[in-house]
């Protein structure tokens, strides 16, 4: 049976791959968590919008208080643009690391064909 040797380079380029797919996971699993937040934030927003009452309860903690209606609008507006922000940079961290799986995936070929070819012959 034929068994593929991989050279140290080879070897060293795909434990780079993996360490990659493990950090983008990683940023999948913020990002769905942000996600979540935010589409939370939105619902209490909108759920906000609906009542005419000027004060409203929100969770501190274990406990429920009271609170003025605008400031935990603005509390809320302002979380959600720090989840948009939170978002976009993890977006670019996910897109980093898809650029460099590629080039490592490229390195990689480049690394693995001369052994095929060593192989064949």
């Amino acid at each position: 049976m034929n068994e593929l040797k991989l050279t140290p380079g080879a070897q060293q380029i795909l434990i780079e791959m993996q360490a990659f797919q493990q950090q983008i996971q990683a940023v999948l699993i913020q990002k769905e968590s942000l996600n979540i937040q935010n589409a939370e934030m939105d619902k209490a927003l909108e759920e906000m919008e609906k009542t005419a009452e000027k004060e409203v309860f929100k969770i501190v903690g274990p406990v429920l208080i009271k609170a003025s209606k605008e400031d935990v609008k603005k509390e809320f507006e302002e979380k959600k643009e720090l989840i948009d922000v939170r978002l976009k940079s993890l977006k670019k961290q996910e897109d980093r690391l898809k650029e460099k799986i590629r080039e490592a995936q490229e390195n990689f070929e480049k690394e693995f064909k001369p052994a095929e070819t060593e192989a064949a012959s």
